[in-house]
């Protein structure tokens, strides 16, 4: 009864679309293997995140709320980074709270509730230019705020409840 959920993300066996095809592909479409859906990865790389969703919607076993900002164009900043550090406005892309970046997020959650995704929703917070004590709080909120598009709101409640 143990289910894996991979996170897509470059440095992986699957790193992008083709790549999670290939390695469903390659482990016979098991299904205890599913994906760990992080947008943030997904963003910086040009992939569609709801497009993803709806693609791979039987596999979606665990959603990561992370945000990413794409600051490329400039003819300086490239979408590999120069292994720059994080927070450093150089960088072509860095993670940011969650509803400051690039990622389309209504969208995400009406293709979640298209695909009758129920699992887990959790908010990854790596921004490394806010404090935390703030980006988090305001990451949650974000997400909570999403609440008219009605996500799954029995796992959501639960994983956040105060009590």
């Amino acid at each position: 009864g143990v289910r894996f959920a991979h996170e897509v993300h470059p440095s992986e066996i699957a790193y992008d679309y083709h790549t999670t095809v290939r390695t469903l592909e390659a482990i016979g479409h098991r299904p205890a293997f599913g994906l760990n859906w992080d947008p943030s990865h997904m963003v910086w790389q040009q992939i569609d995140p709801v497009n993803f969703i709806l693609d791979f919607a039987d596999r979606i076993y665990h959603v990561d709320c992370k945000d990413a900002k794409v600051r490329i164009g400039d003819g300086r900043r490239g979408r590999l980074s120069s292994h720059l550090p994080w927070a450093d406005l150089r960088r072509g892309w860095d993670f940011v709270s969650t509803g400051r970046g690039d990622v389309p997020w209504e969208d995400c959650f009406r293709a979640l509730n298209a695909i009758g995704y129920d699992g887990p929703i959790s908010v990854e917070w790596e921004d490394a230019g806010m404090d935390r004590l703030h980006g988090a709080p305001e990451a949650l909120a974000y997400v909570r705020g999403l609440n008219a598009i009605t996500p799954p709101t029995a796992a959501f409640d639960a994983a956040f409840s105060s009590d």
